[in-house]
């Protein structure tokens, strides 16, 4: 039987974005493409307070920004981005092109070809988030492709030197200092000063998630996202500690980011409550923390792993964090999930910053049909044919017009019966002649 300890809000209901967001997203979108920069310049100065003489930074911009950091820092962004490196050309290595000849003188293949420009918005308002910088511009050179630019919004009134710098080593072939909405819509669409994008990657707040929303189509994106989720899976061999900051590390987010405890320990579940209230008193971020945990935060105890792993898909969460005796139960049996973490050595926390897999992922029970972001996200899969002989031309014209005849798509047909009538050898056969069947 499954049984709440602590509810919180209604995960579908907090995922909505209202009327106003939309409203106006889609406004900006029209004055953008209207007017451009000037429209740019403007929504920067209103949202951000930002109006340099040019929102791309230059190379000296970039090495001030560099220099600003200290050695332990860059060493340290250094050791990030050869861990992302590292894994994203394992992926793309796993990912070959095909050409095989699947019928005698038919010959069919596809081939993974990097997009060709592609913008990455890197979140840097309330948090300096440089690890956005490593998931989606580094994997995207790693891709292929070409052209990558990236734009974070000012920190506190200037560009943030640690988000620069690891923009810059990740690859970016262009940088700006520009935020929220107009940035993305900049990108998407183009303006004067900015060529447009053929994608757009990258977390930020409700409005850069409803601008992506509204572009989707124009250009490809990442990944329809909400606020971070985060679900503990726990049995009794772990402790009430090490649960609640694994749940609070992730509330810390934002107030409608949910972190919810799944346990098949009722013991466990009451003291991680208690835990989490203690800590909420000496944890910095507990501001936020708290809202988010008061409002979105649940407990729920199951009695059986299978009804642990029956909650975990329904929920189907961003970042699942498996600390029980047997956590490849959940590795082997887990269908919907954003990533998994397995076992009290690893956290959420490594893979948002650290060990080398994507932290771009989907929210909002979108786990159901995608992963999060990775290399072939930006890989366009491609196929191709060709026919080899006479024979296979005029075998595949016969099937072909008997088919296109049965959905009345005379001109189709026709394609087919000119090879039929230049290549076969039956060509005084009238079209609907049967033929062997395909082995």
């Amino acid at each position: 039987m499954i049984r709440y300890l602590k509810r919180g809000k209604d995960v579908g209901i907090k995922a909505q974005d209202d009327a106003k967001v939309k409203i106006t997203v889609e406004n900006i979108i029209q004055d953008i493409e209207s007017r451009g920069d000037s429209a740019v310049v403007e929504y920067s100065k209103k949202f951000d307070n930002w109006d340099p003489v040019d929102f791309r930074l230059s190379q000296a911009d970039i090495e001030k920004a560099r220099k600003a950091l200290s050695e332990r820092e860059i060493a340290d962004i250094t050791f990030a981005q050869k861990q992302v490196r590292n894994f994203a050309q394992i992926q793309r290595n796993s990912m070959q092109d095909v050409e095989v000849e699947t019928y005698p003188g038919v010959v069919l293949g596809h081939k993974h070809i990097p997009v060709n420009a592609v913008g990455c918005y890197i979140p840097g308002g309330k948090y300096p988030l440089l690890a956005s910088a490593h998931m989606s511009v580094l994997t995207a050179k790693v891709a292929g492709v070409k052209r990558v630019i990236s734009t974070a919004p000012p920190y506190q009134g200037t560009p943030h030197p640690a988000i620069v710098t690891a923009m810059s080593m990740a690859g970016a072939d262009e940088i700006y200092v520009l935020g929220g909405i107009q940035a993305v819509v900049a990108m998407a669409v183009g303006t004067p000063s900015i060529a447009p994008v053929d994608m757009l990657v990258g977390p930020g707040n409700q409005y850069v998630a409803e601008a992506k929303r509204q572009l989707y189509g124009r250009v490809g994106i990442d990944l329809f996202a909400g606020p971070t989720e985060t679900l503990i899976i726990a049995d009794e061999t772990v402790d009430a500690e090490i649960c609640a900051v694994d749940l609070l590390g992730q509330a810390e987010h934002g107030p409608t980011s949910p972190a919810i405890l799944l346990t098949n320990s009722e013991a466990l579940a009451k003291a991680t409550m208690q835990e989490v209230e203690r800590q909420l008193t000496i944890l910095p971020t507990a501001h936020i923390a708290k809202e988010s945990w008061a409002t979105y935060g649940e407990v729920i105890v199951c009695d059986t792993y299978e009804e642990m792993l029956h909650k975990a898909d329904e929920l189907a969460f961003e970042h699942v964090q498996v600390m029980t005796k047997d956590p490849d139960y959940f590795l082997n049996n887990m269908t919907n999930f954003g990533a998994l973490f397995l076992g009290p050595r690893t956290n959420v926390s490594f893979g948002d910053k650290v060990i080398g897999t994507n932290h771009t992922l989907p929210t909002n029970r979108n786990a159901r049909y995608t992963g999060g972001l990775w290399v072939g996200k930006f890989l366009k899969t491609c196929t191709y044919q060709r026919v080899l002989t006479d024979e296979a031309s005029a075998l595949m014209g016969e099937y072909c017009s008997r088919l296109c005849h049965m959905e009345n798509f005379a001109g189709h047909g026709e394609q087919a019966n000119i090879r039929v009538r230049r290549y076969g050898k039956r060509s005084e056969v009238p079209w609907y002649q049967p033929i062997p069947a395909l082995e």
